[in-house]
């Protein structure tokens, strides 16, 4: 099989993922809890672990990384931690569903407002429109890094402007950026930075977090025990563990920790340089077939992910017979993108998503393009 589905999960990951997850399994106890040898080998894993995201993307301290089960959990721990009721909040057109449903839920039990900033026909986001919807109730700006749908990146240093000129917190969804490109969420002026461990991380499932750049007061999610202050009758107040409420998934985390030293090993900026340039063989390979239609910007920096559609067929039948006939995973559907389908007019019919890994070759690249000439010339 090859697989091009690396923006829902990385399914090739370096050995020594899970060499640790394995090894961790029979060797790690429970992180704060005892002073046992193995639950001081987890606490002290844990707190490793920290240190290297912290590193990998520029939060100050490795106190403000707060683990959990994936960016999903980390976006609504940030949201439901940040936004008051009668609040507003700033959302863009591009974002999925991991910041829209808290969204919406936050809109129906507190009464935040949510103003998105829009998407045109072609996909762009209109960043003129940002200074408008500034309120006076406004109090921050979220917004992913990179369209999970069509690669494109959202300009963080216009983002981070408007949110430092309006006194705004900003909040950003790295899931589709986080090990596949430098950050430094300190030099770009990022509040809080959400990440998951599964994909350009290449790490497990089940782990993920958020970095918090010391000042922020995000209340916790989650309420439970932390190991420590276990007579107070409330969460404790200092990170991380005022937002780590239970048992943290310390075997998974070792993976992460091992994965993230191999993404120092190997340089973010090289799997950077190298996924952007499959992207762009995919690319230059089906934009000028007959029949294709392919979605987001190619002519700056961006994500590698390549979404298409073939004539008026449903992407789920495509993404099937690219599975069935050729042996190559892909994405179709609507990938949790619903208000960037609407502005791109591909609501009904979804679309094929390709997303490229630095271990997917120039090889598979070129099979994945004879595929899909094959099957627009079926159309």
């Amino acid at each position: 099989m090859i697989y091009f589905d690396n923006a829902a999960t990385t399914l090739q990951k370096p050995p020594c993922v899970a060499e640790a997850v394995v090894q961790a399994m029979t060797t790690l106890g429970n992180c704060g809890r005892g002073a046992c040898a193995p639950g001081l080998a987890a606490s002290r894993t844990v707190y490793q672990v920290r240190t290297k995201i912290a590193s990998l993307l520029g939060c100050p301290k490795p106190g403000q990384v707060a683990f959990t089960a994936n960016a999903t959990q980390a976006l609504n721990t940030a949201l439901f931690g940040l936004l008051k009721p009668g609040g507003r909040v700033i959302a863009t057109d591009w974002e999925h569903n991991s910041v829209l449903r808290p969204l919406h839920r936050l809109a129906a039990e507190r009464g935040v407002g949510v103003d998105f900033l829009p998407a045109g026909p072609d996909g762009a986001l209109d960043y003129g429109v940002l200074p408008k919807l500034v309120r006076p109730e406004t109090t921050a700006v979220v917004c992913t890094h990179a369209s999970n749908l069509t690669g494109s990146l959202v300009d963080l240093e216009q983002m981070a402007a408007a949110a430092k000129a309006y006194g705004l917190l900003l909040i950003v969804d790295a899931a589709q950026t986080a090990g596949t490109r430098p950050i430094d969420m300190t030099a770009l002026g990022i509040d809080v930075l959400c990440f998951t461990g599964h994909k350009g991380l290449l790490g497990p499932q089940g782990t993920g977090g958020l970095c918090i750049r010391e000042g922020v007061d995000v209340r916790p999610l989650l309420a439970g025990g932390t190991g420590v202050q276990s007579y107070s009758p409330g969460q404790p107040e200092e990170y991380p563990v005022r937002l780590e409420a239970g048992t943290l998934n310390a075997h998974g985390l070792a993976g992460l920790g091992a994965a993230v030293d191999y993404l120092a090993a190997v340089e973010v900026e090289n799997i950077r340089q190298k996924e952007a340039a499959l992207a762009r063989r995919f690319y230059e390979g089906v934009r000028d077939l007959p029949g294709v239609a392919v979605y987001g910007d190619f002519s700056v920096d961006r994500a590698a992910i390549v979404a298409l559609n073939i004539g008026e067929e449903d992407s789920g039948a495509v993404s099937d017979a690219l599975a069935q006939d050729y042996g190559i995973a892909t994405r179709p559907g609507a990938h949790c993108a619903p208000r960037l389908h609407r502005a791109l007019g591909t609501e009904q019919q979804g679309a094929v998503r390709f997303s490229f890994s630095w271990f997917n070759t120039a090889e598979e690249v070129d099979q994945g393009i004879r595929a899909v000439a094959e099957l627009a010339a079926e159309t």
